[in-house]
């Protein structure tokens, strides 16, 4: 949503960074992607805290920005969360980044945001390039509503028990667009998974290398993508899309009275209308005259 607020400093003067944390998006690949206010938030920052410090020295390097490089990631945020909201308490600015693209999008930063804001601290962010939105904006499938769900599990077993669960959210009326990210390596097990668990004719895409020289998005069946990937094997930063479950086909006649007579049976015609539509997903004034005619003709 955008607006048009003469009190806005324009877009040319962006406003200086500040006291406290700022979540900074980086580029997903293209470095033409980091953004002015992207740049000026961490030149300005007293540290920088990323996943990896080799990679962010290597964007901050090609824009002569230099700042000290802390390292933030799964392994010691619990425990450095505590002091770096010290730091941010004593008045300093800290900016947080991930390797890239929108910080704690499936990446660390989650727990040290939330120790922040419990702490009283302004936490503020500088947007830009985020590779699930823009998958899903490429993909062709329906963009909202959409549920992102970051990485599935890597072994098989649990990567099963992941999708069964998501299968069982949408049995229960989930019907959105899923959004996965997942490891070059794991792209055809991961889709012909989803296949098995979610069924093989539901449209997907996989987009891959986004910003990049290579961008690729392949559009098409969850079946089909995973032959496909099968032979020629994903290579760079990938995405799976896969569209909204069908909905779910109305039952005929015969089942609806079937299940009412059932449910009439054991519980009151409100009750049993009620149960039934929620069960067939069928309206449930339709539900309940049928169950009165089948009551007035017992």
């Amino acid at each position: 949503m955008e607006t048009d607020d003469p009190s806005e400093p324009p877009s040319s003067a962006p406003a200086k960074l500040g006291p406290g944390l700022t979540l900074v998006a980086t580029p997903i690949g293209n470095l033409a992607d980091f953004s002015p206010r992207a740049q000026q938030a961490l030149a300005e920052a007293r540290a920088i805290l990323c996943e990896d410090t080799r990679v962010t020295a290597r964007l901050l390097a090609r824009h002569s920005i230099a700042a000290p490089l802390l390292a933030l990631h799964d392994h010691n945020e619990e425990s450095e969360a505590p002091r770096l909201v010290g730091r941010l308490m004593a008045g300093e600015k800290l900016a947080l980044v991930s390797d890239a693209g929108t910080p704690l999008v499936s990446d660390p930063g989650f727990r040290l945001v939330r120790a922040a804001i419990a702490a009283g601290v302004p936490v503020s962010a500088i947007p830009g390039p985020n590779a699930a939105v823009m998958a899903l904006t490429l993909s062709g499938l329906p963009p909202h509503p959409f549920l992102f769900h970051g990485f599935l599990p890597p072994k098989s077993a649990a990567r099963a028990a992941e999708i069964a669960r998501l299968a069982a959210m949408e049995a229960a009326g989930l019907s959105a667009t899923l959004i996965f990210y997942e490891a070059p390596h794991r792209v055809a097990e991961a889709l012909a998974a989803l296949a098995e668990g979610l069924g093989p004719d539901r449209p997907a895409a996989v987009a891959r290398e986004l910003t990049k020289r290579f961008e690729e998005v392949r559009r098409g069946s969850l079946a089909d993508l995973a032959v496909h990937y099968a032979a020629h094997e994903a290579r760079g930063e990938v995405v799976l899309c896969v569209g909204p479950a069908p909905p779910p086909a109305e039952p005929s006649a015969d089942t609806l009275d079937s299940a009412l007579r059932a449910a009439m049976a054991r519980m009151t015609l409100r009750d049993a209308a009620a149960h039934v539509a929620a069960a067939t997903g069928l309206p449930r004034k339709r539900v309940y005259a049928r169950a009165l005619e089948l009551a007035e003709g017992a």
